[in-house]
């Protein structure tokens, strides 16, 4: 079994490799920092198991012998029961006690029957090609209705060409009783429709069984099991990706599954609108220079008049280091309501933009600083060169580097977490850890970018101070 500190080793890069992809945004198994027992402090552990295919096959074979044994039923039948009732074996073995034909009612199942070769009529008519054959070349399900075998092979081969499986059914009109696997495969004798529906049939059983999980790495066959089905950080063995167990998309805390599908889908929504704010040069406040971004830290130097300013709101970066990061902050207007309509609508695109604008800077930070870490291997190789230390001597820098990426992509979530909180304490105090967690992780970048040998003891202890910020906020909001 995989817990997290397990993948985390698993996940070990060569500095050419680290930071090639998201998943390399926790790496951080050699962070010098206090390590706890991550079951009782890291509100992200995780327990979980990376699994082959034959690997659920079995797991899912184990429920399917269970309930056909407990109920005397068909293992086709029961894997139809099973896929229906998302493979709680004692929710449809209680079901079948109390009601067995109702159960079979309610999960529109039934079984097959024999062929139909005791009707009293030696020849029927097929009502779907409208052609007589004997009635031996008939099958129905329980349902009574029959139909020739070779219009349920086209039926069948019809409906896995549409990518349905566990989904088919009687094909008489407004039937839904579905259809056992068994049935179909007894009919479809083409190798390549045949291995269509064993695959997208597997696929469905997966996706109906809340403990399993397909990664979402490309042409990645892994499925992840965990007994917890909460959205939480899951990391495949096999290909790195990084995703929320819950519902499979990159992974997104604090911000829960629901707030972050509706950001994402309004993000893409007023994009164009967006699209403005996305421009990687401003003004210096000062003298007015054009700068163009270059790194991951928002604390800016102007290379003309030597300014300290912060990139998002260009304030003074001195009045960054008060105990509140007033910037990540949106202030809201008292009298809104009081408005007229366009007034409100303003205010609206004014109150997305805030958040949009520090989500997108914080995704272009992360690429940025993939640029940092590697003219941070090519300076450190430079510095070993000429004799001012080893390179394990600078380990710690690569080390510092993973923890940052860490932090920053939790902060790059609480920008859709905080635009959807209600105005009231919760949020002033979501609002104050966001801002420390983003002061640290400036001081730690700002660092990061100019550190020699000798700065050691002071970056680890900011890395220290950031991932204490970054997991206080996460035991506070993390809502699972």
């Amino acid at each position: 079994m995989n817990t997290e500190g397990d993948v985390d080793s698993d996940m070990e890069c060569s500095d050419n490799e680290c930071f090639g992809d998201d998943s390399d945004y926790y790496n951080t198994d050699d962070i010098d920092i206090e390590q706890v027992d991550p079951s009782k402090n890291d509100p992200e552990y995780f327990e979980f198991e990376c699994l082959t295919e034959e690997q659920v096959e079995r797991l899912l074979n184990e429920s399917v012998e269970l309930l056909s044994n407990n109920l005397q039923i068909l293992p086709s039948l029961a894997k139809v029961l099973l896929h229906y009732h998302n493979w709680n074996v004692s929710e449809i073995i209680g079901k079948y006690r109390e009601n067995a034909s109702q159960l079979l009612i309610n999960s529109r199942v039934k079984p097959s029957s024999a062929p139909a070769s005791n009707n009293c009529s030696r020849y029927l008519t097929c009502p779907v090609c409208v052609l007589t054959h004997s009635s031996d070349k008939f099958l129905s399900l329980n349902c009574g209705h029959l139909f020739c075998k070779g219009c349920w092979t086209i039926h069948f081969e019809v409906q896995i060409n549409q990518g349905i499986s566990t989904g088919i059914s009687c094909m008489a009109r407004e039937c839904e009783v579905l259809v056992p696997e068994d049935f179909v495969l007894k009919l479809v004798l083409q190798p390549n429709i045949k291995e269509k529906y064993l695959q997208y049939i597997f696929q469905d059983y997966v996706k109906s069984h809340p403990q399993l999980r397909f990664c979402p790495g490309p042409n990645c066959q892994v499925v992840i099991k965990s007994q917890d089905t909460k959205a939480k950080r899951a990391t495949c063995s096999k290909c790195k990706s990084i995703f929320c167990f819950k519902c499979g998309i990159d992974y997104h805390a604090p911000t829960d599954c629901h707030t972050i599908q509706k950001w994402l889908t309004k993000c893409a929504d007023d994009s164009e609108t967006a699209n403005y704010i996305s421009a990687h040069t401003k003004d210096c406040p000062k003298c007015h220079i054009c700068i163009e971004k270059n790194g991951g830290c928002n604390h800016m130097q102007c290379y003309n008049c030597k300014y300290d300013f912060c990139w998002m709101c260009l304030g003074d970066w001195k009045a960054h280091g008060s105990e509140y990061y007033e910037c990540s902050r949106y202030k809201e207007n008292p009298n809104i309501a009081h408005e007229s309509v366009h007034a409100q609508a303003r205010e609206a695109l004014k109150k997305y933009l805030h958040y949009y604008e520090r989500w997108e800077n914080h995704l272009k930070s992360l690429k940025l600083e993939k640029e940092t870490f590697d003219k941070l291997k090519t300076r450190i190789n430079q510095k070993v060169m000429s004799g001012r230390g080893t390179w394990i001597d600078w380990q710690y820098l690569f080390t510092a580097a993973s923890l940052l990426a860490k932090c920053r992509y939790t902060l790059q979530y609480t920008y859709p977490y905080a635009y959807y909180m209600d105005t009231g304490p919760r949020k002033e105090l979501f609002e104050y850890q966001q801002a420390q967690l983003e002061a640290e992780i400036e001081n730690l970048s700002w660092k990061i970018e100019r550190a020699e040998t000798t700065d050691r003891g002071d970056l680890e202890n900011q890395m220290d101070i950031a991932e204490k910020r970054r997991t206080t906020l996460l035991k506070d909001f993390l809502d699972v």
